[in-house]
């Protein structure tokens, strides 16, 4: 009966993948293709010479200390110095170089990390004082194969404080078969007492191109196609790391899947949560045309593709950034695609400085307020509005001069009428009062104001505003005959003040001024001049027989403004 029972469910096994114990496990990008020479170690070329010239002159310092964000090489730094330090040579009769063979018995033992004399050890799981008198304690010993002993401890700042004063003493004397290694993220955490001890080597960020074409290598070796764009993306998305645009070009070519077209760049943007940029350069368009309802669908659609709100942003501040350098005339980046660059540079030709700060200011405090805000989105939608908003505003210089006239600033309408359409890939004006204004052509003579007060102005109007206003607050002209003015010396004015006066005056004159003070009572300043012909104007206006027949009716009635008052900031 058993027997039977046991046939009867004996349903044989399910089956088995071939087994192969001889294949290797996979290893990640990241450890894979570490560098294992100092050629291979990218982006820390001064580092590298400083190192190969030490050796060289048999100048080694017994302590390193290599700090730097994550992933630039501080640990790979450390271990290939191990290497350099105790590579004996293919034929066994070498000394330190900066360029380890790899072939020898020391350098494979280091880069297998099975190195009796190359000692690493993790600061974070041992931070106590009795892991530190191991260190002391084993230091007194020589080497047993190799030519030095080797501590290699990695995030030193972890270590406590007793732990870094009971390293102090052998760390600045030790044995001269010992030497140390330390790396660390955040260098601010270690002890001055340490590093001091310590020849310190600061790993600089990788940049974006060097990771990129890095990356462009590491996939022709996996045997895997990758668009430049994508490359691009992971590099910037890597921020200077290696390990990570390493772990995201893993990611990526998983992403692909064994049919897919190799690594592309929609294929990141999808995988990473990045807004594209095409899209960003269509919603900063409708920003610019202040199309609300546009620019709203234009958000959405992109949250709906699963980008980050906080993303958008992002990119709508570096694209803003990229037309303000190119403005200036920074160089473009050759690897930025071609209708991101024509595009820039078309903004950069229609935006003023002024607009495009503005730009900056209201992105910038969306992008804080979308970091903080519990609904992302929303949050998002009304930095855009705020911006759209901006865009039906007067230019802040025609506003100035508008008041500085006399005449009543014009009202923004409450929503703007739809700007004619650009020629193809032409970026739309700012507004449309700057839309209908040529471009005036540039001034090459010196620019002369007539009066004292347009002086005031133009240098307003320039971003001297801080000059200004102590000139319309407190200076007494005594005469004005440009380009030479002079100054009642009723209310003294500083060295600094004239000093600064003259290079602003040239700078926004094109001319060299000339500014004397004089013992004399001067007219009033600018500032005491309009109060009085405000007064002037309001008494005026209180003794029109309208306005007495308005107080007559209502008592309690005050004049507060009136069309055509001028500014009292």
């Amino acid at each position: 009966m058993t027997t039977a029972m046991s046939d009867s469910f004996d349903l044989g096994e399910p089956p088995q993948p071939a087994k192969t114990p001889d294949a290797p496990a996979y290893r990640v990008l990241a450890r894979k293709y570490r560098p294992q020479t100092f050629s291979e170690l990218i982006g820390q070329d001064a580092m590298v010479q400083t190192l190969g010239n030490a050796i060289k002159r048999d100048r080694l310092a017994h302590a390193f200390l290599m700090t730097g964000v994550r992933g630039v090489g501080k640990t790979s730094t450390a271990r290939l110095i191990a290497k350099a330090l105790n590579c004996i040579g293919p034929e066994g009769d070498g000394g330190p170089t900066i360029d380890p063979c790899g072939v020898c018995e020391p350098c494979r033992a280091i880069a297998e990390g099975r190195h009796i004399d190359v000692i690493e050890m993790d600061a974070a799981s041992h931070t106590g004082v009795d892991d530190v008198r191991e260190i002391i304690d084993a230091s007194r010993y020589s080497a047993v194969t190799a030519r030095f002993k080797i501590y290699i401890i990695d995030e030193v700042h972890m270590l406590s404080k007793n732990a870094f004063n009971a390293l102090l003493k052998t760390l600045e004397e030790p044995p001269p078969h010992v030497k140390f290694l330390f790396a660390t993220t955040e260098v601010n955490k270690v002890p001055v007492t340490v590093l001091s001890r310590c020849q310190r080597f600061d790993l600089r960020r990788i940049s974006a191109e060097q990771l990129a074409k890095h990356f462009a290598w590491v996939s022709t070796e996996e045997g895997v196609t990758a668009d430049p764009e994508a490359l691009m993306l992971i590099a910037r998305a890597a921020e200077g790391s290696a390990r990570d645009g390493l772990s995201i070009l893993d990611q990526a070519i998983a992403h692909a899947g064994l049919e897919g077209g190799g690594v592309t760049a929609d294929a990141v943007r999808q995988m990473l949560g990045l807004s594209d940029r095409g899209a960003v350069r269509d919603l900063l368009t409708l920003i610019l045309a202040g199309d609300g309802a546009g620019a709203l669908a234009s958000m959405r659609r992109q949250y709906d593709y699963g980008v980050d709100p906080l993303s958008v942003l992002r990119s709508l501040l570096e694209t803003v950034h990229g037309i303000t350098l190119t403005k200036v005339g920074t160089p473009a980046d050759a690897a930025q695609p071609m209708e991101e660059r024509a595009a820039r540079e078309e903004w950069a030709a229609s935006l003023g400085y002024p607009a495009l700060h503005r730009l900056w200011q209201l992105f910038l405090k969306g992008h804080d307020e979308v970091a903080k805000a519990a609904l992302p989105i929303e949050a998002a939608e009304m930095a855009l509005l705020r911006a759209i908003y901006a865009s039906t505003l007067p230019d802040p210089g025609e506003l100035a001069r508008q008041i500085a006239s006399g005449a009543a600033p014009s009202a923004a309408p409450s929503s703007p009428p739809p700007p004619p359409a650009p020629p193809s890939g032409e970026a739309p004006p700012w507004n449309a009062r700057s839309a209908a204004k040529a471009p005036e052509p540039l001034a090459t003579g010196p620019i002369l104001p007539p009066t004292f007060e347009a002086l005031v102005d133009l240098l307003d109007e320039s971003g001297g505003l801080a000059i200004a206003a102590r000139l319309r607050h407190g200076a007494r002209v005594v005469s004005y005959a440009p380009p030479e003015f002079v100054l009642s010396g009723s209310r003294p004015v500083s060295a600094d003040t004239l000093a600064e006066l003259n290079t602003l005056l040239k700078s926004v004159t094109r001319t060299a001024w000339k500014v004397s003070i004089v013992d004399a009572p001067g007219e009033p300043t600018l500032r005491e001049a309009q109060d009085a012909a405000d007064a002037a104007v309001r008494q005026a206006i209180l003794e029109s027989p309208i306005m007495k027949a308005a107080v007559a009716a209502f008592p309690d009635a005050q004049l507060e403004s009136w069309p055509g008052q001028r500014s009292n900031a």
